[in-house]
């Protein structure tokens, strides 16, 4: 279970107890507030006995400082200030985070000597504190008697001059923290309790912040000729779901601005079955569409001044005598044909009828998708940036300076006509899987041919979006990766 942080920001502390965190630069530099929070001046002795020196998330700590009034006094080293950057308050909040342990109550004192702080990076340091409170235990009924015990509950006040304003911006924090929570806790769920109609479920409640939701069920799917989604579908006792999730915060003449996910519930392969060993993680081949649900949410809670829709093909692949069969060939809402060669690539064929749909009923700025679609991604680019494809530069341009801004990084790969010409099919207008070679860049060749004119990015997130490197800011499994990034495109190039 998550803890609770009750967050506050204060020009002062209001007492001396319990945990006090103090930030500190590299060099010479005192920590934060060093008269309130080391009055015997410990800290120096016992940096310089420890070779701490405020090196970029580095900490000291100490028990019992004398003469403090604090229990427990934790230095953080954000390293060289003119190399700190966004990310690194964020990160520096989920540090300070890891460090409370069993603490009921905590001072920040942020304002250290060196260092310029203003609203937005105490807005930054208190969101870096709610990603990192997140964890997935609901379901484990016994823990170890010698498992460190947090507090449910955490009273945390963050001292700085800028309190007024980084108050009043503290919804902010709130509201991305929500959404990548929100999207890490779909993809953690097991794959019995989240299906697509549950998931659909999931999608509806954000009608509580003002979202407007769609749910279309296989009856309304089979009526537009989703044939591409469906076909993936039929193998399943479970019913595919369609939610369609709109933002309302723009002009009312303006076109949205349309984000499209997977939500492969659970991926067998269905008929091209994958191999028995760690199926178990393809319960998260829906954090493309849990990454657009909690990117919604976030918008929607922040009310950001923008038209957004957000559109996931919800589905599970299953290998039921009712299957999709390699040598099928299926009619998507396009109209065009697709011969099924191998039933593992599935994600594109729900992606398919879902882009079009976005392009068909919206007619939006651009539409971004993000999909768990390739393990060729992976083999390119590790789990540690997203592979981005796009038709049009200026888009892949914003989305890329977004991805340095939040850390959650993209690299751009190819696309063009030769890779196209690997999903041609003698039986069909496309066949759904080129082969192994280039997997990645015909995957993303095949969702080009259902997008238009429209501007485009495709986001391959399958290395990104689960048991990707655990950091400062998360200790889970699912990453909710795709939120912080969007939403930061938004607010940098989009919202009025």
């Amino acid at each position: 279970m998550s803890v609770q942080y009750t967050i506050r920001f204060a020009p002062a502390a209001a007492s001396g107890s319990g945990l006090a965190v103090a930030l500190k630069v590299s060099g010479d530099h005192a920590i934060a507030a060093a008269d309130q929070a080391d009055p015997g001046q410990v800290v120096p002795r016992a940096a310089e006995i420890a070779g701490f020196s405020g090196k970029s998330m580095s900490v000291l700590d100490v028990l019992a400082p004398h003469q403090s009034p604090f229990d427990r006094l934790v230095v953080l080293g954000l390293g060289k200030p003119a190399e700190i950057t966004a990310y690194d308050w964020l990160r520096a909040g989920g540090k300070a985070s890891s460090m409370i342990k069993r603490a009921e109550k905590v001072t920040v004192f942020l304002d250290a000597p060196g260092l310029e702080v203003d609203a937005a990076r105490a807005v930054d340091f208190a969101t870096g504190l709610l990603l990192r409170a997140y964890s997935f235990d609901s379901f484990k009924t016994k823990k170890a008697d010698d498992e460190d015990k947090p507090a449910k509950t955490v009273e945390i006040t963050i001292v700085t001059a800028h309190h007024a304003s980084a108050s009043a911006g503290f919804g902010f924090a709130e509201a991305v923290a929500g959404g990548v929570n929100l999207a890490r806790e779909l993809v953690n769920l097991p794959p019995n309790v989240l299906g697509p109609v549950e998931f659909a479920d999931r999608a509806r409640a954000l009608e509580a912040l003002g979202v407007e939701v769609e749910i279309l069920t296989e009856t309304e799917m089979r009526t537009l000729g989703m044939g591409a989604l469906l076909g993936v579908a039929q193998g399943s006792a479970r019913p595919p779901r369609m939610a369609i999730m709109q933002w309302k915060g723009g002009k009312a003449d303006e076109a949205p601005l349309a984000f499209i996910g997977k939500g492969v519930v659970f991926d067998t392969g269905g008929i091209s079955i994958k191999p028995a060993a760690n199926m178990e993680d393809m319960k998260g081949d829906m954090g493309g569409a849990a990454a657009v649900t909690g990117l919604m949410h976030t918008l929607a809670a922040r009310k950001a001044k923008v038209n957004a829709v957000g559109i996931i093909g919800l589905v599970e692949n299953m290998p039921d005598g009712n299957a999709q069969r390699p040598g099928d060939i299926v009619t998507s809402m396009s109209g065009q044909t697709i011969e099924i060669i191998n039933t593992d690539a599935e994600g594109r064929l729900v992606l398919a009828d879902a882009l079009w749909y976005a392009k068909e009923r919206f007619k939006p700025r651009f539409m971004i998708n993000l999909a768990t679609l390739t393990g060729a991604i992976l083999v390119a680019l590790g789990n540690l940036q997203a592979g981005l494809f796009s038709n049009d530069d200026e888009l892949a341009a914003g989305l890329l300076a977004a991805g340095e801004q939040s850390g959650e990084k993209l690299w751009r790969m190819p696309l063009g006509k030769d890779y196209d010409k690997i999903i041609d099919s003698k039986f069909a207008d496309m066949k759904n899987s080129g082969g192994r070679y280039a997997g990645s860049i015909t995957a993303a060749q095949f969702l080009k041919r259902f997008v238009g004119e429209t501007p485009w990015a495709h986001l391959d997130v399958a290395g990104t979006a689960m048991a990707s490197p655990l950091n400062e800011i998360n200790q889970s499994w699912g990453s909710g990766y795709g939120v912080r990034l969007l939403d930061q495109l938004v607010r940098d190039r989009y919202e009025a």
